[in-house]
């Protein structure tokens, strides 16, 4: 992605943005023409495929079998040609919309006619806010706006959105683009933001949403190793508890319309050509009902970096075999006929991933003619005042506070008339937004939000955050003796992680660390740290440092980022965000290599595992952890202490003792009805109103089971102070107290289940039953 500058200015879009931007619309005509299926077109208006009465199955093999192979090929691409004689529009299949409507995909241009559209927190967080109901609502407001430019001719429809894949490591560049490394987190926000993004109006879509990259796909460009070449060597039992948790909760609770493929191999096959993760796997055991794509030139990659195929012809006709249907790139509209002619493709196999595009495009109404579904939405929809204020209310949710030493924040307007306000994200814009961004309806930097509370004193301290000199630390430390409060604003940004750029270190940059002491140690008043960035910082020093009264992660807090900074400092916003990632001392990394895919900890290789769920060893900040202004306190109201799992006895295991030291297969269960409800008392004990989150941990048998915790159930939930709110948290056995063998076999492990829920622990036994096969 290129970087853009844009100019600051105000977030809320004046009258004059909707007036100049809605005159373009109307007078430059510059709306959408039908794309397909146009009443004026006498040729057309009445074929088969173009009846919005007949299912779409019927509509697709209708037009299937009214295209020449030449015709067809051309359609495999993201670029797709037009097909004139039956009044096809060309389509480009490439938009994405990771935190708003963005213009890095060819498939969205923004200006002229529309000069900007929300641009949310970075999904990191987001994710932070641990709120499934506000991920859902982003989507719809993201997919309004998507809606809206599509009418007006700037859009497409098909948005390359969520990334959905696991934080396994703290240094990849994209880590930021995740819900982080959690994978119950990462699949509830996949489910949620799909949702939001794909509408409910049963098979018929707003914008159709894609989970990428699938799968085992977190690394980019490290150590010499790139995402084109690296062949990631997965265990089938973290590839089943691990990498794939999300896109499966994707397609069979999101009912996602797309998955897309990525760069990478797993086990030596490359992801965009593997029958069993794509046929098998995603159409098959998961039936998606939808298309998978290739990421951006992955099918070329497989033939000229990878070596994987002979010929080019070889790479198109394996992957499409393998169920690929839309390559981005050019490599199926160039080489898919020849290997036809060749025989080593049919061209029913062009048909089947063909139909699974076309119905897509039917369900999103791009063959009902003029009569468009949200035809409604227009350029008045776009940068709407509530969707500003709900990616200030994301914001303010997502931001952690991450220490605080009691004679910090929250500032008073009134002891603090003065804050100087230091660092190189101190007044930022696009960094907020971190990448895959589009343009922004407005900004709102850290320096503007403070200063609708007091009077400030601006010093960058470095001139961007690489920070190479220290020759502006003498004047931030002069500020910082001159103020009532300090507010220092680190971090990093698309120089230091991005795609394509993965971090050697998890170190500040530069002189980043010695402006942070030098000018807590100016500061006449508190000194708070505010970190930007999308992955984990090893700022141990500043958490030692007994004069930083307080230490904020702000991560990429999108355009309102600086109003709900200053909301948080300023106590306006009691913080509630939670971190959705380890934060890892920089130590760790010494026996890490990116390229080890392994989860669990390899004690005879010195390896000590990652995320939470299996890396044991010291931490700057775990996962799940987030301070506030106010304190709460958990009770368990209902909790069962048994639950019985149903099984047939033709699947009983020898005996009862190897049942219970194995643990009952999933699939050997009656999974659907093995819910049961958790309540939970939270309890504001504090004097400030807070939001507090609520998360259920589990942890198995001891035994054969390692005794690692894994998440199971959140919920957030806003307390008054001195109230009491009572949560219900549903846990399903089979999707939540089952844990996976080596084998890559998903059991309930039979015995004590134990489950904590902040400081307070419970025990949950789990038996089996027998039932008899009935005839």
């Amino acid at each position: 992605m290129v970087t853009k500058t844009h100019t600051k200015c105000i977030l809320s879009p004046s009258p004059l943005f909707f007036l100049l931007t809605g005159f373009l619309v109307f007078f430059t005509g510059e709306s959408r023409p039908p794309f397909a299926c146009d009443p004026s077109n006498r040729a057309t208006k009445d074929l088969p495929f173009c009846r919005v009465n007949l299912p779409i199955k019927y509509r697709v093999k209708d037009l299937l079998g009214r295209l020449t192979l030449q015709e067809k090929v051309r359609l495999l691409v993201n670029n797709a040609a037009a097909v004139p004689r039956l009044g096809i529009q060309g389509y480009e299949w490439w938009s994405e919309a990771l935190h708003g409507v963005s213009d890095v995909g060819p498939g969205t241009k923004f200006l002229p006619t529309f000069l900007g559209a929300t641009q949310f927190p970075q999904v990191i967080t987001t994710a932070s806010t641990f709120n499934d109901t506000l991920w859902e609502e982003i989507g719809q407001a993201v997919s309004n706006e998507a809606r809206a430019m599509y009418n007006g001719g700037k859009a497409g429809l098909t948005y390359w959105s969520p990334n959905v894949n696991i934080f396994r490591d703290p240094r990849w560049g994209r880590g930021q683009e995740t819900p982080g490394e959690d994978p119950t987190l990462a699949a509830r926000y996949a489910v949620r933001y799909v949702r939001g993004l794909q509408g409910n109006a049963g098979d018929r879509l707003k914008v159709a949403a894609c989970c990428k990259h699938y799968t085992a796909y977190d690394l980019d460009n490290w150590n010499g190793v790139d995402r084109f070449h690296f062949n990631a060597k997965v265990s089938k039992q973290d590839l089943e508890d691990t990498y794939n948790v999300p896109f499966k909760a994707c397609v069979l609770e999101g009912k996602v319309a797309s998955v897309m493929c990525s760069y990478n191999q797993v086990n030596g096959k490359p992801t965009c050509a593997d029958p069993n993760l794509l046929k098998n796997t995603i159409r098959g055991a998961w039936r998606l009902n939808g298309y998978i794509v290739s990421d951006c030139d992955s099918v070329g990659v497989m033939y000229t970096s990878q070596h994987y195929t002979a010929t080019p012809e070889d790479a198109a006709a394996q992957s499409i075999k393998a169920g690929l249907d839309l390559d981005c790139g050019p490599h199926l509209a160039v080489y898919t006929e020849g290997a036809i002619k060749q025989g080593k493709l049919r061209e029913v196999d062009v048909d089947g991933a063909l139909a699974n595009t076309i119905a897509v495009q039917m369900r999103l109404g791009m063959f009902d003619g003029p009569r468009q579904p949200y035809g409604n939405l227009k350029i008045s929809d776009v940068c709407l005042v509530s969707s500003n204020q709900l990616a200030l209310e994301a914001a303010r949710q997502g931001i952690v506070l991450l220490d605080n030493r009691g004679h910090g924040p929250p500032l008073s307007t009134v002891r603090h008339h003065t804050v100087a306000v230091i660092g190189p994200n101190s007044d930022v814009t696009v960094t907020m937004i971190g990448n895959y961004a589009g343009i922004a309806c407005g900004y709102t930097t850290p320096l503007q939000g403070i200063a609708r509370y007091v009077k400030t004193i601006h010093q960058a301290g470095c001139s961007d955050v690489s920070c190479r000199g220290n020759q502006l630390i003498g004047p931030a430390e002069g500020a910082a003796g001159q103020a009532d409060a300090t507010v220092l604003v680190m971090g990093l940004d698309q120089s230091i992680e991005a795609e394509a750029r993965d971090r050697t270190n998890i170190l500040l940059p530069g002189h980043q660390q010695e402006l942070i002491s030098r000018v807590a140690k100016s500061s006449r008043g508190p000194c708070v740290l505010v970190i930007m960035s999308g992955g984990p910082v090893d700022i141990t020093f500043a958490k030692r440092d007994p004069r930083i009264s307080a230490i904020i992660w702000a991560g990429y807090p999108g355009q309102s980022g600086g109003t709900a900074i200053a909301d948080i400092l300023f106590g306006t916003t009691n913080p509630g965000g939670k971190l959705p990632m380890t934060w890892y001392p920089q130590g760790y990394l010494a026996n890490v290599p990116m390229t080890n895919m392994g989860m669990r900890a390899d004690p005879a290789h010195n390896y000590p595992g990652r995320t939470y769920r299996f890396y044991k060893g010291p931490v700057v900040y775990p996962f799940g952890h987030g301070l506030s202004y106010t304190t709460f306190r958990h009770s368990i109201a209902q909790a069962p202490t048994t639950l019985s799992v149903p099984m047939l006895s033709v699947h009983l295991e020898n005996n009862n003792a190897t049942t219970l030291t194995n643990g009952v297969r999933v699939s050997h269960t009656k999974c659907s009805n093995l819910s049961t409800g958790l309540h939970i008392d939270v309890e504001n004990t504090g004097t400030m109103d807070g939001t507090h989150t609520v998360m259920v941990f589990s942890i198995p048998p001891e035994g054969k089971w390692a005794t690692h915790k894994q998440l199971v159930a959140f919920q957030k939930v806003h307390v008054e102070a001195g109230g009491l709110q009572r949560v219900t948290l549903d846990l399903h056995v089979c999707k939540h107290l089952s844990v996976v063998d080596p084998f890559g076999i998903r059991r309930v492990p039979m015995g004590e289940h134990t489950l904590h829920i902040g400081d307070l622990k419970h025990s949950l036994a789990i038996k089996p039953t027998i039932e008899e096969i009935k005839y």
